[in-house]
């Protein structure tokens, strides 16, 4: 019950077992709040204006939370506030008597409400995306933006531009007097040279250059050349396994390739590129024996005469750079198949036979002359001749270049030895036109300090390889040549070391030359692209010369025609 200051009571409604609505009771017909219906002064206002004091007007106050005191309205039992109304603003006796499950509606609605705000962001995002916005076709995607006409194709024109083989090129006069200066350097001791024009032929600087020095590495040039000329670039070198005579026995002939390795198959040489592998004979050997093979031998009728040649130290074979020549070896004779500069056997063909027998499970069983017809039970076979070329060039590869040289005299018909190499590279050379006066070779890998060779002959050979195209039936067939000369500075060659720092530092990269090293002889014979675009071969020779100065001096005369346009 409600008693208003006026006297007035109002009995409280009945409100156990009655379903309130979920929105509360609504105001009667007529009551003030009403819409269209103006307030009375004494009651409470909806609009939470206060009742004016003083002034009846009976409005009851329900509460949907039946455990909550304020259900009975003001002066119910519990209120503790007897006939005073509640106090407070007006929005907080609102919130108090808002229903709860009108608030926990409530926030089940900001929740949800959350959750559509968090999704449209996240959708907005990926609208964002350029790829998602091309899929969906949205107006902003890069792909559907706008596009303008298709311009016409602009024409392009890609040229390699070779050197300058038409224009003014140096002069003698000009090369001369560069080289001047440099030639003379004391550190050069006893110096020949020759400068020539491959475009024109024309020798631009000649030192003594008919004079036979010592040439030592350098000798390379002609054996290269010599083989380049006389052999097909087709040309590989074979190393067969054939059934001996005796039954369980096999032969080992050797055909002249050094480069076959002992590295396992899908292992390339670092040294050989190319090459051929041991484990791919074996395979076939087992292959076609069933693995019976009780017996290994060698064949070594390939090559003739000494192991070693004249002009030898005691020391070059075996050595860090030399093994005795045999048709038969594996990874050049080097104990390291991936170093280059390695100890070697001192009896390379019976290392590769012992090698091949304990793969076999059989005994290495000396040498023999494999029978006319033998059946071959395995062959391998090296790179061709162009890629030997390259790797004997960038090496210096002393063993390679000897057994080059034995190809050469078996193709000429000579006999397959040091003294049969030599005359072939020099027959060959004289009948492609090249002036071989004063020519003397003892080897073909320029190991031999007896060994003599004109500045001039070096400097032609280099000419014709590098000639324009056309110029020489032998240009072609000596590109290759050019293709194998180190590169200055560069680690892959011999002259990885030099072209670093001083006076020659700006022949790096540019410089191109096969060296020459013995005691107290330093070669280097390669070309060279000058200033105005112009190559130039160039044979730099000196004999009586110390190591490092004389590199170092050589080395400055070829960056000298490097610098110069030498008119």
């Amino acid at each position: 019950m409600r008693i208003e200051p006026s006297g007035e009571q109002f009995p409280a409604e009945a409100t156990v077992g009655i379903e309130r609505p979920s929105t509360g009771f609504p105001l009667l017909s007529g009551q003030p709040g009403q819409p269209g219906q103006p307030h009375q002064p004494g009651r409470p206002d909806p609009s939470g204006r206060p009742d004016q004091p003083g002034q009846p007007g009976p409005y009851p106050q329900y509460n949907q939370d039946h455990d909550s005191p304020d259900d009975r309205g003001y002066g119910s039992e519990g209120s503790g506030h007897g006939d005073e109304p509640p106090h407070g603003p007006p929005h907080e006796q609102a919130a108090a008597a808002e229903p709860p499950n009108k608030r926990k509606r409530g926030k089940k609605l900001l929740i949800v409400g959350a959750v559509v705000v968090l999704l449209l962001a996240a959708a907005g995002v990926a609208a964002a995306t350029p790829t998602v916005a091309a899929r969906l076709g949205l107006p902003w995607a890069p792909a559907n933006a706008p596009k303008g006409d298709i311009p016409d194709p602009a024409s392009v024109s890609l040229a390699l531009h070779g050197p300058d083989t038409s224009g003014q090129g140096p002069t003698a006069g000009g090369v001369g007097s560069a080289l001047s200066g440099p030639a003379g350097a004391a550190a050069l001791s006893e110096l020949t040279g020759s400068v020539i024009d491959p475009a024109t032929g024309d020798v631009l600087w000649d030192h003594a250059s008919s004079t036979a020095l010592t040439p030592a590495s350098t000798t390379k040039i002609l054996t290269v050349s010599a083989a380049l000329l006389s052999m097909e670039p087709t040309k590989r070198l074979s190393t067969k396994i054939v059934a001996g005579a005796q039954p369980g026995t096999v032969i080992l002939v050797g055909g002249g390739d050094p480069t076959l390795t002992t590295l396992p198959i899908g292992t390339d040489s670092p040294l050989y590129p190319g090459d051929a592998h041991v484990d791919d004979l074996v395979a076939q050997v087992k292959k076609a024996t069933g693995g019976e093979v009780g017996k290994v031998q060698l064949d070594l009728s390939a090559y003739t005469g000494p192991q070693t040649a004249p002009g030898w130290e005691p020391g070059d074979a075996p050595s860090t750079y030399g093994a005795p020549i045999v048709p038969v070896m594996a990874d050049g004779g080097r104990t390291n198949p991936k170093v280059d500069e390695t100890p070697r056997s001192g009896t390379p063909a019976v290392t590769l036979a012992q090698l091949i027998a304990g793969k076999l499970g059989a005994q290495s069983g000396g040498t023999a002359k494999a029978p006319d017809g033998a059946k071959v039970l395995g062959e391998v076979q090296s790179a061709p001749l162009p890629d030997l070329s390259y790797a004997l060039l960038q090496i210096s590869d002393n063993v390679l270049a000897d057994a080059l040289g034995r190809q050469v005299a078996i193709t000429a018909g000579a006999e397959p030895s040091f003294t049969g190499a030599g005359a072939s590279v020099k027959k060959v050379l004289q009948e492609h036109g090249f002036d071989v006066s004063n020519l003397q070779l003892f080897d073909t890998s320029g190991l031999s300090n007896q060994n003599r060779v004109p500045a001039r002959l070096l400097a032609q050979i280099l000419a014709a390889a590098a000639a324009p195209d056309g110029k020489s039936a032998d240009t072609a067939k000596l590109r290759p040549l050019l293709a194998g000369l180190p590169v200055a500075g560069s680690p892959a060659g011999t002259l990885g070391p030099r072209y670093q720092s001083g006076a020659s530092a700006a022949g790096k990269g540019w410089v191109r030359a096969k060296t020459g090293t013995l005691t107290s002889v330093n070669t280097l014979a390669g070309y060279v692209l000058d200033q105005d675009n112009r190559v130039l071969v160039f044979a730099f020779m000196s004999n009586g010369s110390d190591k490092n100065p004389g590199q170092a001096a050589l080395d400055v005369l070829a960056t000298t025609l490097r610098n110069c346009g030498c008119r």
